[in-house]
């Protein structure tokens, strides 16, 4: 496979060994060059990182190692991607080096990749238009709703509840839609991606559509990799994740809260606050500061619309409770695959382990795929991030037979034990903190 970055014909290429480039991840002791590998060609990303469209944290993710699978993953025009790359690129591995990392699996990466190859031809990653057309219709129509109810029934307590259950389904599927928008999975052509994605994210939610990328990408990048997923940043300040970070500080003897504590006071702070308080905050942190002013242009014409029409109906105190049922609903499905998994450092892994040792499935049904917005099929979806939803559930026999052949676990569960598993894997954590920091 023929990737962008070829340099001319008859220029001489330095050749590097997997022991050099590892040393090029700008950690550490060792040189602060950062390298990475694509399809066996070397390219460094020292000056680039910081201009990378996806943001700094993001490729540096990968820098001292192979990124050939994830940059496939992600880039869909590989064209425009090639402007940035051939410049970059300084050398290739040489003769005698393998293509495939020694901690890499390597007839899993091989395997993997021609399980994509077959995904293409099957045509999995092509849009079905008219699906997302309806799925932002039935938004529309319970936004409407949501305010008609209330402007014909008036505000007493069951027009208020059920207006409230309308608008928050409306809110919650817009987030769904707006996730599919931000993978580049709705149209072929990247740029009507990105101004739905502004519509739907900006105004119909009220939040950064390029705040939401720039996170959001790192997690896929490198789910559940501790100092490399933003989504795991709330360990150690608010929890301890994972079973080998838990021991590790309780031995460091660090404490910023009640650990074994912690499976209860997540009903108290993560559900209800996640999107009310800390969301709210960074988004427009995170705007503002990286001058994204036209995400804070679409996002203002969701506040005035949103309390022009109703707080004239209603009080802000009624307003609030829309904002904690909604951050619930999104909390418990967005955690319910991998605040379970593992927890660690970055190993450093092929492709297919690095997403599923971090990432499990909910069972199929039409209510799980509809109130997940399709996020229970979550391994096909980091396997294949710009992939529709609407094809997740032909991919996964293929990715279960490609689990079974290599031993790999594939974790599907019923929806409320995968919510009873968010809750038991903080308790398992915050017990061993305990432990190891009482008695280690």
């Amino acid at each position: 496979m023929e990737l962008p970055g070829d340099t001319d014909a008859g220029l001489e290429l330095r050749r590097f060994t997997w022991e050099e480039i590892g040393e090029r991840n700008g950690r550490g002791q060792g040189p602060k060059e950062r390298w990475l590998v694509i399809e066996r060609k070397v390219y460094d990303i020292t000056g680039f990182c910081r201009r990378h469209p996806g943001g700094a944290r993001l490729i540096c993710s990968h820098a001292g190692q192979d990124a050939t699978d994830a940059f496939v993953a992600f880039h869909v025009d590989k064209a425009l991607v090639s402007k940035y790359l051939k410049p970059l690129q300084i050398g290739e591995l040489a003769p005698d080096q393998p293509s495939i990392e020694p901690t890499k699996n390597k007839m899993l990466v091989k395997d993997f990749r021609e399980l994509r190859a077959t995904v293409e031809k099957m045509g999995l990653l092509e849009p079905n238009q008219l699906f997302f057309f309806l799925l932002l219709t039935h938004i529309l129509l319970l936004d409407t709703a949501a305010w008609l109810i209330l402007f014909y029934f008036g505000t007493s307590l069951m027009p208020f509840v059920g207006s409230l259950v309308v608008l928050t389904i409306s809110q919650v599927q817009a987030s769904w839609l707006q996730h599919d928008l931000g993978h580049l999975s709705v149209f072929r052509a990247t740029k009507w991606n990105h101004l739905l994605h502004k519509f739907v994210m900006c105004h119909l939610i009220g939040a950064s559509a390029k705040w939401w990328t720039l996170l959001h990408s790192q997690h896929h990048a490198k789910p559940n990799c501790f100092q490399k997923d933003p989504d795991i940043d709330m360990h150690p300040f608010l929890f301890t994740l994972g079973k080998k970070l838990s021991v590790e500080l309780g031995i460091k003897k660090k404490k910023y809260m009640p650990y074994n504590h912690q499976h209860k006071y997540f009903f108290i702070t993560l559900p209800p606050l996640l999107f009310p308080t800390y969301f709210h905050y960074h988004t427009f942190y995170i705007a503002y500061t990286k001058r994204y002013w036209m995400d804070l242009a679409w996002m203002m014409t969701f506040y005035i619309r949103f309390f022009f029409i109703y707080g004239s109906l209603l009080e802000i105190k009624s307003l609030v409770a829309y904002y904690f049922i909604f951050s619930s609903w999104f909390v418990w499905v967005s955690q319910m695959n991998h605040i379970p998994m593992d927890i660690y450092y970055d190993k450093n892994l092929d492709w297919m382990s690095t997403q599923l040792q971090a990432t499990c499935n909910v069972e199929q049904s039409l209510f799980n795929d509809w109130f997940t917005g399709h996020l229970n099929f979550q391994i096909e979806h980091h396997l294949f991030p710009t992939m529709p939803r609407h094809n997740y559930w032909k991919v996964a026999p293929l990715v279960k037979s490609l689990c079974a052949k290599h031993g790999i676990e594939y974790q599907c569960k019923p929806l409320l034990t995968a919510f009873a598993d968010i809750v038991h894997s903080l308790k398992n954590s915050g017990d061993l903190w305990l432990d190891a920091y009482l008695h280690k």
